[in-house]
């Protein structure tokens, strides 16, 4: 028997409070308690509520499947898949302890098989079940190909799918001879036994209405992108009639995607003159812009300006870090795409997926590395591409995966051949043995000198920084809050990208009333900030984002690098967390606060989007946070010099490979990794983040 008088805290060891749980009043009294020890959100309790007041006669068992599938949408899993509900429900929750037996108890009362689960489920006026054949009435919760769906995310994937084998099977006119030429004229003659997967990238794509590029971090997506436009315009007969847009998930990735085109497509320039005057034809291509900009976001609604009624004015659209974009916004943008237009997704498969429900890249790319290239695909790149696919990458089924004949994984990086990508690659792969060895190998226990004495967080800061000889990999996973302190202010040899970079800046600030000056300064402060950043795989705790940026902030006041003086100081970092159209401000974009030009009082924050500078009075910023530290999810899309992944001593299923991947994979040329003990990594290595979702199904056989 379960009781519900509950009070027990997260990782409270103690059995949960009784009640009998086989009726769908005990599970009405059960769930807020659950709520109330941390094991359930206050809004998955209070769905099933809300579903009781619908229908007087809903099971307990749909009660408690609603609870459980609110909590996994808020994980980012789109359905509930009622095989997961048989046997033990916390290898997919992951509940500390006394939950864990709450759960095993409960369950004793529930079906052992799915098709128990079915029986219970359906015949409710709040389910709607597409098994059954019943008629759409509205009905807030949808039962699919044995998933339970909020109706929702059930229409959501819906209209994905369609959408995308739609513009897949809508094939684009082409002359191949002429495609042929002007790939002969972008890219080098590929070598013989080899394929140039940039090449045949630019091939699949001008043949679809939809396609995808994914590949790790180096392997030029970018850079393929870039040549994959000169070919629209080489091939089109009208190029100055092209209407291209770019966009990305974040403000810093749009940024990062336009400045990486534009210098490509410069270096192309001279390559296809006189041919093509690739100059005049770039410069009519805007600025990127966030997908929420590019659909027009209202403010307080989850609606867009642009829709199907009202689609987007666009021949071509480009969408760096997909793996970003969560299902709802996928559904949205494809709304609003007029059909004859293009859709190409650059993207890694292997990273986070979005922090909203959904892991629409990982299910589009699916199988990617395989290839699964059908018969005509391979005549079509030899024909085009004069390249010959090897049988490793033909398609072994019959018929061929719709979706494979217009996706291309990029292989070879050309910026990760180092340690860091030997290391991204161990965890990407699971061998935590590999990624130790090669912390180990490169770090301080694999070098002469041991690490410094531990001292207090005010004596870090004049701290020598870890004294030893490392080269771009290091790893400490004793490592205290201290640690943390002084990593980020000296860095470390092998490392030396820190925040004192950009804190010895700021003691730089030029005359009052030159502008350009203190415009130049406020740009060197901005670079040198990005230059190093510490990422976080939790947000709350000593450990996290918050913690650490609290941490952080605390020990620079204390020893002078700072001047805090209530929410606003000059070097404050921030990141804004909340979209803002009438400030030019989106979620995701990093500034630092600065004194307006000429004036010592007014404090503005100061932003870099590519070359271009601008500014917001702090007096307009509601929605920022400061951002020392940030969690690895913020930072997609993110590049730095030398980035610091800190480990918490307890995540759950939340320390996953894809979020020690992605945080490895945001450094340049230096890694660093801290973690309170031993193992972490490891564990992360062995955990692959699994999301619930029928997209794939759909996808497969839609």
């Amino acid at each position: 028997m379960l009781r519900t008088d509950t009070t027990l805290s997260l990782f409270d060891a103690e059995p949960a409070p009784e009640v009998a749980a086989t009726s769908r009043e005990a599970v009405l009294a059960l769930l807020p308690a659950w709520a109330d020890a941390g094991w359930l959100r206050r809004l998955d309790a209070a769905l099933p509520a809300f579903l009781a007041e619908l229908d007087a006669a809903a099971s307990p068992e749909l009660l408690l499947a609603a609870a459980l599938l609110s909590q996994m949408e808020g994980r980012g899993h789109t359905c509930l898949p009622l095989q997961d509900l048989c046997g033990d429900p916390n290898a997919l929750l992951g509940w500390p302890l006394a939950g864990a037996q709450a759960l095993a108890e409960l369950w004793l009362a529930m079906p052992a098989a799915p098709a128990g689960w079915q029986q219970a489920l359906q015949g409710s006026a709040v389910l709607r079940s597409v098994d059954a054949g019943e008629a759409d009435a509205g009905q807030p919760l949808v039962l699919a190909a044995g998933r339970l769906y909020l109706r929702r995310y059930w229409d959501h994937e819906r209209r994905v799918a369609a959408q995308v084998l739609d513009r897949a099977r809508r094939a684009q006119p082409i002359d191949e001879a002429a495609a042929r030429e002007w790939l002969d004229a972008l890219f080098d003659a590929p070598k013989p036994g080899t394929v140039d997967w940039q090449r045949l990238a630019c091939a699949i794509a001008l043949r679809g209405g939809f396609s995808v590029i994914t590949g790790g971090p180096g392997t030029g997506k970018t850079y393929t992108a870039a040549r994959l436009l000169a070919l629209l315009f080489a091939v089109d007969p009208a190029p100055e009639r092209l209407r291209i847009a770019l966009a990305a998930p974040t403000g810093k990735a749009a940024a990062r995607l336009k400045q990486s085109l534009d210098s490509a497509l410069q270096g192309l320039a001279e390559r296809l003159a006189p041919k093509l005057d690739l100059t005049l034809l770039a410069g009519r291509i805007g600025a990127a812009r966030t997908l929420h900009a590019l659909l027009g976001a209202r403010p307080d609604s989850r609606q867009f300006r642009h829709h199907a009624g009202q689609p987007l004015d666009v021949d071509v659209l480009i969408v760096d870090e997909a793996s970003m974009v969560h299902l709802e916004m996928m559904a949205s943008l494809l709304d609003a795409l007029p059909p004859q237009a293009r859709l190409i997704l650059l993207g890694d498969k292997d990273q986070l997926a979005s922090v909203e429900a959904g892991a629409v890249l990982a299910d589009l790319c699916e199988g990617a590395e395989q290839g699964g290239y059908s018969e005509q695909t391979a005549r079509y790149a030899q024909a085009v591409a004069s390249i010959s696919l090897p049988e490793e990458y033909l398609a072994q089924a019959s018929p061929p995966a719709l979706l494979a004949q217009h996706t291309v994984m990029l292989r070879e990086s050309r910026r990760f051949g180092g340690p860091i990508g030997q290391l991204a690659l161990a965890v990407h792969v699971g061998d935590g043995a590999r990624a130790q060895q090669l912390l180990r190998d490169e770090g301080p226990q694999g070098r002469a000198a041991p690490n410094p004495p531990r001292v207090g967080v005010k004596e870090t800061w004049d701290a020598p920084a870890f004294p030893c000889e490392h080269g771009p990999l290091w790893g400490l996973e004793t490592a205290t809050q201290a640690d943390v302190l002084r990593l980020a202010l000296h860095g470390r040899p092998g490392a030396p990208a820190s925040y004192q970079a950009y804190l010895s800046r700021l003691a730089l600030r030029p005359a009052s009333g030159d502008v350009d000056a203190h415009g130049a300064w406020a740009r060197d402060v901005l670079l040198q900030f990005e230059r190093f950043r510490l990422l976080c795989a939790v947000r709350e705790g000593p450990w996290g984002a918050a913690g650490l940026n609290r941490a952080v902030q605390q020990a620079l006041a204390e020893a002078g690098w700072l001047q805090v003086r209530g929410e606003w100081f000059i070097g404050r970092p921030v990141m804004v967390t909340r979209n803002d159209s009438a400030l030019g401000v989106f979620n995701g974009d990093i500034g630092i606060v600065l004194p307006a030009a000429g004036d010592g009082g007014n404090l503005r924050a100061w932003f870099l989007d590519g070359p271009r500078l601008r500014s917001v009075a702090v007096t307009r910023l509601s929605q920022v946070e400061s951002a020392f530290a940030m969690t690895v999810h913020k930072s997609q899309g993110s590049e730095f010099e030398h980035t610091a992944l800190v480990l918490p001593e307890q995540a759950g299923l939340l320390l996953s490979r894809e979020l020690v991947y992605t945080g490895i994979t945001r450094a340049r040329e230096a890694f660093s990794l801290l973690a309170p003990r031993p193992g972490l990594m490891t564990q992360a290595a062995s955990l692959p983040t699994r999301r619930a979702s029928g997209l794939l199904d759909r996808l497969r056989t839609t």
